[in-house]
This record gives C-alpha cells, sequence and structure tokens, in this order.
C-alpha cells in the first residue's frame, strides 16, 4: 500500500460520487494547538480533518506520546495526522516568545494542561485576547472550574469517580471502558464549542474562550442512568448485571466455541426471530408474548435458547439473521477490524505513514470520521508530522530569516 499523498483527497467508495472540488468547511482557519496526549490532540484533530491549518506546537524532542509502548502505542498517529509540527522550547525566553508570535496569527488557539501552565508563557486566554480580541481559546483539562479543578485528571480516574467504571464493570469490581472514551469525547466537545464561538465570532466579530473536561465529560455520559434513577427510584445496576429492557438482548456461545451476539427487541423481531430459526413452539407460548412476557422469563427463556443454538456455527446464525433483517453481530478483536469488508467498501481506513518507532516511514492505516460531507469522507491530507518537521516553513512565515532561524535552533539548544 502507498501512503496517500499530502494534498490528495481519498478515493471515492463504491457508490459514492466523486470528490467533490469544494474547499473542506475550515480552509484557510489557522489553529495552533499546545497540546499532547489524546484529549488536546482529538479537538485538533477534528478541526484538521474538516481542513484547518493545524500547528502543533511539540518540545524539541517531541510530544512524549510519538514513544509510548503498550495502549499508548497508537496515541499519536491516530490523533495527529493532517497537522504541521514546530519544536520550540518553551521554557527558554526565545522559544516562548516565538510561541506567541505564532499563537497571534491563530483564530483558534488550543492547549490541554495544567491550570496556570500556559500563563506562565504568557500564552494563556488573558494575554493572548489582548492582542488578538478575535481569538478563540479552547482549552482542555480535567475539570472545569470548581473545587476539583486543582486535582490532576486522566480518563480512568474520572470514570473511577464519575459513576462509567462502576456501570462498566461486574458488581463490585469496577472496570474502565475499553478505549479512551473520555479523552475522545471530551476533545470533541472541544472541537464543538471551538465551532459554535467561531459562528458567534461571524456575528458579533469577538472571540471567546471554550472550556472541555474529563470530568465533565464523564458525567454527562452516565446521565441516562442518573436519570434511570430520578426516574425510576431504583439505582442502575452495572451493565453485567443490569435488568435488560429486552429478553433476547445477549452474547450466545455456539459452535467450536464462537460467540455471538444476538437481539430481539420487539415484538415482531421477535416472531421473526422464532420464524428464522424454526422456533415455532416458542413463537406461540403464551409465556414469552410480549417483550415485558419475555424480560420477566428471561431466567428460563435464555437457557433454552443457549441450548437450542450451541450447535449451530456464528456464521450460520449470521447469515439467517441478516437475511430476516434482525440485529446480530460477531464478537470482534480491533486488529480484525483492518480486514473489515463493510470498513473497506466505503473508505472507512485510510493510509497513514507512521512517524515515529521502529516502523517509522511504514504504511499503516487509521480510521478516519464517521460521517461524510457532501458525499464524501474527510481524509488524510497530510501525514502525522515528524518532530519539528515544519519549524523552518512557519518560522519563515513569521518573517524570520535563514540566519535568525540558526541563532533561534543555537539559543534553545543552549537553554
Amino acid at each position: 500500500m502507498n501512503p496517500t499523498p499530502p494534498n490528495a483527497r481519498p478515493p471515492s467508495a463504491p457508490g459514492l460520487p466523486a470528490p467533490a472540488s469544494a474547499p473542506l468547511p475550515l480552509a484557510g482557519l489557522r489553529v495552533v494547538e499546545f497540546t499532547h496526549m489524546v484529549m488536546g490532540p482529538t479537538c485538533g484533530m477534528v478541526l484538521a480533518d474538516m481542513g484547518a491549518e493545524v500547528i502543533k506546537v511539540e518540545p524539541l524532542h517531541g510530544d512524549r506520546t510519538r514513544h509510548l509502548l503498550g495502549a499508548g502505542a497508537g496515541f499519536f498517529p491516530m490523533f495527529n495526522r493532517n497537522k504541521k509540527s514546530i519544536a520550540l522550547d518553551l521554557h527558554s525566553p526565545e522559544g516562548a516568545a516565538v510561541a506567541r508570535q505564532l499563537a497571534a496569527t491563530a483564530d483558534v488557539v488550543a492547549e490541554n494542561f495544567k491550570p496556570g501552565t500556559m500563563a506562565k508563557y504568557g500564552l494563556d486566554y488573558a494575554a493572548l485576547s489582548q492582542v488578538n480580541p478575535r481569538l478563540i481559546y479552547v482549552s482542555h483539562k480535567g475539570f472545569l472550574p470548581g473545587p476539583y479543578e486543582h486535582r490532576t485528571a486522566l480518563d480512568e480516574v474520572v470514570q473511577m469517580m464519575g459513576g462509567l467504571a462502576y456501570m462498566t464493570g461486574r458488581p463490585g469490581d469496577p472496570l474502565r471502558a475499553g478505549t479512551s472514551v473520555n479523552d475522545i469525547m471530551g476533545g470533541m466537545f472541544g472541537a464543538i464549542g471551538t465551532l459554535g464561538a467561531l459562528l458567534q465570532r461571524g456575528i458579533t466579530g469577538k472571540g471567546q474562550e471554550v472550556q472541555s473536561a474529563l470530568f465533565e465529560n464523564n458525567v454527562f455520559l452516565v446521565g441516562q442512568h442518573m436519570l434511570q434513577y430520578a426516574v425510576t427510584g431504583q439505582p442502575a445496576a452495572p451493565m453485567p448485571a443490569r435488568i435488560s429492557p429486552w429478553a433476547v438482548y445477549d452474547v450466545f456461545t455456539v459452535k467450536e466455541g464462537e460467540q455471538i451476539f444476538l437481539a430481539a427487541v420487539s415484538d415482531a423481531q421477535w416472531l421473526t426471530f422464532c420464524d428464522a430459526l424454526g422456533f415455532d413452539d416458542l413463537k406461540h407460548e403464551a409465556h414469552y408474548a410480549s417483550n415485558n412476557d419475555r424480560v420477566r422469563e428471561r431466567a428460563t427463556l435464555l437457557p433454552i435458547l443457549r441450548e437450542r443454538l450451541a450447535d449451530r456455527s456464528a456464521a450460520e446464525l449470521a447469515a439467517l439473521l441478516e437475511a430476516h433483517e434482525l440485529p446480530f453481530a460477531p464478537i470482534r478483536k480491533p486488529e480484525e477490524l483492518f480486514d473489515d469488508e463493510h470498513l473497506l467498501a466505503t473508505g472507512g481506513l485510510a493510509d497513514i505513514t507512521l512517524p515515529d518507532g521502529e516502523r517509522a516511514g511504514q504504511t499503516a492505516q487509521t480510521t478516519l470520521f464517521p460521517f461524510t460531507m457532501d458525499g464524501q469522507r474527510l481524509g488524510v491530507r497530510l501525514q502525522p508530522p515528524t518532530c519539528g518537521q515544519h519549524t523552518e516553513e512557519l518560522l519563515t512565515g513569521l518573517g524570520y530569516t535563514p540566519e535568525a532561524i540558526a541563532a533561534l535552533r543555537t539559543r534553545q539548544a543552549v537553554a
């Protein structure tokens, strides 16, 4: 596979119209991001994929996520496509001065450092908005201003304190969700707030500060369970122990130990489910006549279904349910999705060139945003950058001569 050319839009997927020639919706917008890890970079990625020029300010030795191991190994290439990189030492007066110059050219500045960090360098909203009142400044924090704002937060921290880990794990065994849900969604909400602020700026001519936070994001995610308690008076049980609103809504272990998720969430689907699988006796059983009847009888119904399905293959069941337009799902591992026929056919994966590590320079595939604009997926225009890849280009754009650039690099190296 060849990497996507930097300025190419993704090819049309089968059945979709040819790529539009119109510019992307945020073309011409400049974003300068002082971000690391996942939350802030996600916000920048949203804006970058939609066409903004996003400039990532990195330390001289690079964003630390470039070299994470294990579950963090995919952070940098996943969340930093379509961006430029400039390497600056903000601890040096010269580096901080360049960062302020760069921020003064921005429509949007994004950051996700601890409260007070950006003010040390004159890069907080109060300082930058004095220079550019039209600036949109989006901060990503652990907590919105309040009693907890001084705490250090991580995705797992807020999942534990915000009820999500309790809801995900079995009773007595809190378990974090299987991906960085708060970091990613917190960055997305930061981008949503930014888009709203940009629209308002178009009306008022003034910028504003947008704040997004991990804890508040997590609370939003569990809000449905909070309201369940408010409506019913009954605390929500962890998902593995919950009272399901549907009887057939579960994972079944079938032939040769394979697993498949099967569901029938309405009375009509239950009848179709019985017809598809030849369960005529269950179809006419009075105890199973309505959805609520089946929920009340779930403890006896599910063992019957498990026994009858045990000798059928997952592929056979999938084919039957698909033919009858019933919900089902194979149980997949993330690495198996690279070969998913739907993702491949619809252009849901795009080639990128890995910028760091043992596989630097090699091609991998990344997931694109799950929506289309004008019938097209938003693709990869710029590869995830190497550290400082665009430093000279961006400094030249600020008016630095080659000699001044060389002098700056020397002073930063010494500082």
